[in-house]
């Protein structure tokens, strides 16, 4: 049974490194938004680039994040998350020494190859090494500590990039990894599938007890997001190479739900979506994620490029949203215990897609308190609202043994849908390929992509209220209360009690 405590010295360490792991891949789902335009700018890169510097991390990291938990159930879970964390920190040392857009981009794919590594396996070491009487608070201060991190993120992107260059944004994880790795390998005990299990593998799946792992699912996967989000975004061209790619991309997707379906030991089960709840819950993260992934996108651009906002105040500016997330989700989590999820899961996306309507108000001359402020209040309010019951809905919708793959499928899921919100909505607006450089074209696609962010909101909301239900008596509960990262939801394991095999 895991006996550290997290009163001791080496409880300290493991809840420090963990964090500082969770908190690099967290700064990097936030931080890269802001730096876009003067990216751009620095690399002569037009919207495409952009979109795929921002898509290329999300789309490995989306498309391998099953898979990351179960390696570190099979080979140790401090070696993969070392190796993820070493990984990582190589990747953004490239993405601040590329020399041109298209480096960049394939670094930042190799970036999310780490964070599919690092971001399960910091969680699953704090499951896998703390007694079961500390385990819940450890969680507690680790989801709340790496909050913490998501929020400073975007105000140091921005003081970053107006400072010493966008490229520091990459590279300030190499100084965190070196203080991370070598206090894992020195003070966390290392553990594996047959001591402990946790999120790594529950969230991950794609290992059966003879060992063999899911890759040709992994695969398919990631082939599948990638083509599709290739075709979504160079869909301008009209070309027949893109035609080609989109038809590749669905027959992808097909063939991974038929290997899903026939492997024994499959990375992402079917069978879970038999609980019509679950498959409802996720529904309603696709849009509320895809809406979060499209405006914080375009948002930060919006701020400098049409309001005339430095990368720090634009930083500065959306801080609220994440402060909002920090100080309420645990009030909201023990709302939605005691009334339910339908109403929270109802209600939020109405208040956030009202905050992007709202946000339909900053264009040139918006002042901060008069057209900002209020509209990122009631999306951050909407935010707060949603996201704690979202994540109970998931783990209270199946089995108490899949909790930890449930919250795993969910967590892709958002991540998938942000992914191909960035890719689809600068064609559905309209926006050229050089719309971020004009002030007038970006405010006039930034209102349309906030009208349709805010049309898909409604219909998460109404899927909500058609479709879930009180949750039952006993079911599994979230021990992430406290969580800040906007982009996707709270990743949960498997909580344990003793020594499982």
């Amino acid at each position: 049974m895991p006996d550290v405590r997290l009163a001791s010295p080496q409880g300290k360490w493991i809840l420090l490194t963990t964090v500082l792991g969770s908190s690099m891949a967290l700064l990097d789902s936030t931080v890269v938004n802001v730096a876009l335009p003067r990216i751009g700018r620095d690399l002569d890169a037009d919207l495409a680039a952009l979109q795929w510097t921002v898509n290329a991390y999300m789309l490995t990291l989306a498309g391998l994040i099953l898979l990351g938990g179960s390696l570190g159930d099979r080979y140790g879970r401090r070696k993969v998350f070392v190796v993820g964390v070493v990984w990582f920190a190589a990747a953004s040392l490239l993405c601040g020494l590329a020399p041109n857009a298209g480096v960049l981009v394939a670094a930042r794919a190799l970036q999310g190859v780490g964070g599919a590594l690092l971001t399960p396996g910091s969680l699953a070491l704090i499951q896998a090494s703390f007694h079961p009487d500390d385990r819940g608070r450890a969680v507690g201060l680790w989801s709340g500590f790496g909050g913490v991190g998501a929020a400073v993120g975007p105000f140091v992107g921005g003081w970053l990039v107006d400072g010493p260059g966008w490229r520091w944004v990459f590279l300030l994880n190499v100084p965190l990894a070196l203080v991370c790795a070598p206090i894992a390998v020195r003070h966390v005990p290392e553990s594996a599938g047959g001591t402990s299990r946790s999120s790594g593998a529950e969230s991950g799946g794609g290992r059966s007890d003879h060992g063999r792992f899911d890759v040709l699912g992994a695969v398919l996967g990631a082939l599948a997001l990638a083509l599709v989000t290739y075709a979504l975004i160079e869909a301008r061209s009209g070309s027949l190479l893109v035609a080609v790619t989109a038809i590749a991309g669905v027959a992808a997707g097909v063939a991974f739900v038929a290997v899903e379906k026939r492997r024994p030991d499959p990375m992402m089960p079917l069978g879970i979506f038999a609980s019509r709840q679950f498959t409802a819950v996720n529904l309603v993260t696709l849009c509320v994620y895809g809406a979060f992934g499209g405006f914080f996108f375009l948002g930060a651009v919006q701020l400098q490029v049409v309001v005339g906002y430095s990368a720090l105040q634009a930083g500065t500016a959306l801080l609220p949203t994440t402060v909002l997330m920090l100080l309420f989700s645990a009030r909201s989590g023990a709302l939605a215990d005691r009334i339910g999820p339908r109403i929270p899961l109802t209600v939020g996306p109405l208040l956030c897609a009202a905050g992007m309507l709202l946000m339909l108000r900053v264009g040139p001359d918006a002042s901060y308190l008069a057209d900002i402020l209020p509209a990122l209040l009631v999306l951050g309010t909407g935010m707060v609202t949603l996201v704690a019951p979202l994540t109970a809905t998931v783990l209270g919708s199946v089995d108490v043994s899949r909790a930890g793959l449930a919250s795993g499928i969910n967590n892709a899921a958002a991540r998938a849908a942000g992914l191909i919100a960035v890719a689809a909505l600068p064609l559905v607006t309209g926006m050229g390929e050089e719309a971020y450089r004009s002030p007038t074209a970006f405010d006039n696609a930034f209102g349309r992509a906030m009208t349709v962010c805010a049309g898909v909101l409604v219909v998460g909301s109404v899927v909500a209220f058609a479709t879930v239900r009180s949750l039952p008596a006993g079911c599994r509960r979230p021990e992430c209360r406290t969580y800040g990262a906007v982009l996707s939801p709270p990743l949960e394991g498997e909580r344990t009690r003793g020594r499982l095999s």
